[in-house]
């Protein structure tokens, strides 16, 4: 049974949230996997990462410049780091916000060894002005710095050691061609499978030190939404439930009972979700209704919608973009008459 919304006033944050919050890194860190052989899933990705990474250490080489890029979540933060650690070499990781100034990467590029890796996360966000300081660090290891200004300026040419970047994208359509062009390999990293999920629900069970039926470690992959940071965050939240309301084993009556409180559906649905779907059935007739509309309709803003909530509900088939705004599916009308049916039936 799911929930009203009044019973989520108590969860300040969305679950089902691909983007990682900073409560949760240090967790985050124990659960990631520090080889290939432990990743799970991503196969397309593994196999050719693992002969890049042996035909490097052979040559006695610093790998080519991998780019990452997918949705949050799926691992990019996560392959950097095992990338570092099957290489043998220091990684040192920054955020392309973060890097503000040309001093900024400069001081990152000059401590790099041989070898080493410098992973920038979201770098579709970094300054146009790092992003040229860049291409010089990338192709020839060299870091260009202008010293002075006005006709005294001059250009000196610092030399670097071999390094790899590593850059994880969300929005491969931001990246600049002269940038991602530099790059020697790029990996997409797509959702997972339901039974990848269902490993690496096992996998950080037991990482937990938690016990877990296989039927509740099924049920809490397949609300997941195809996504391991979303897994690990319903599998501590039913952790904790089961501690609490039972004898601290995840059977799957806890599972449920945790997860029906948490308000995620069979389908890894929360409020929100739901909320956005039954306005353009029950108030636009299923659509189409324009974004703008939408976003006031159900007080969230545009972009929030477009860009947090929109692509899973497409990605499972219950919301469609058309010219003229969004559609819900028939697949999204039967999921609500199930619910209406099941609700009605434990009145």
């Amino acid at each position: 049974m799911i929930l009203s919304s009044q019973d989520t006033e108590s969860i300040p944050d969305r679950l089902v949230a691909p983007e990682i919050e900073e409560t949760e890194i240090d967790m985050d860190i124990n659960l990631r996997p520090q080889t290939l052989f432990d990743f799970v899933g991503q196969e397309k990705i593994k196999e050719p990462l693992s002969i890049s990474i042996e035909a490097a250490k052979g040559r006695n080489e610093a790998m080519e410049h991998v780019l990452l890029y997918g949705n949050p979540g799926l691992g990019k933060t996560t392959l950097a780091g095992i990338i570092a650690s099957e290489m043998g070499v220091k990684i040192k990781t920054t955020a392309g916000p973060a890097l503000e100034r040309v001093g900024d990467i400069a001081a990152i590029l000059t401590n790099l060894g041989r070898g080493d890796i410098l992973f920038i996360d979201e770098i579709h966000r970094m300054n146009k002005t790092i992003e040229e300081v860049l291409y010089s660090a990338m192709e020839d290891y060299v870091l260009d710095l202008i010293v002075g200004k006005g006709p005294a300026a001059r250009t000196l040419r610092m030399p670097l050691e071999r390094f790899t970047l590593i850059g994880a994208t969300t929005k491969m359509n931001l990246l600049s061609g002269p940038l991602r062009d530099r790059f020697g390999h790029v990996y997409h990293l797509e959702f997972y499978e339901p039974e990848d999920m269902e490993k690496i629900v096992h996998r950080n069970a037991r990482l937990l030190e938690v016990t877990i039926a296989d039927e509740a470690t099924n049920l809490i992959a397949g609300r997941a939404r195809r996504t391991p940071r979303i897994a690990n965050r319903l599998l501590k939240r039913v952790r904790d439930y089961a501690e609490v309301k039972h004898d601290g084993t995840i059977s799957l009556q806890a599972a449920h009972g945790a997860l029906d409180m948490l308000l995620i559906d069979e389908h890894g649905l929360d409020e929100v979700d739901r909320k956005i779907l039954k306005t353009i059935i029950s108030g636009f007739n299923g659509g189409p209704v324009g974004l703008n509309t939408l976003a006031a309709a159900t007080a969230e803003e545009m972009e929030t919608i477009e860009t947090i909530y929109e692509p899973y509900l497409i990605q499972i088939g219950m919301l469609e973009r058309t010219p003229r705004g969004r559609k819900t599916t028939p697949r999204a009308h039967d999921h609500f008459s199930a619910i209406v049916t099941t609700q009605t039936a434990l009145l």
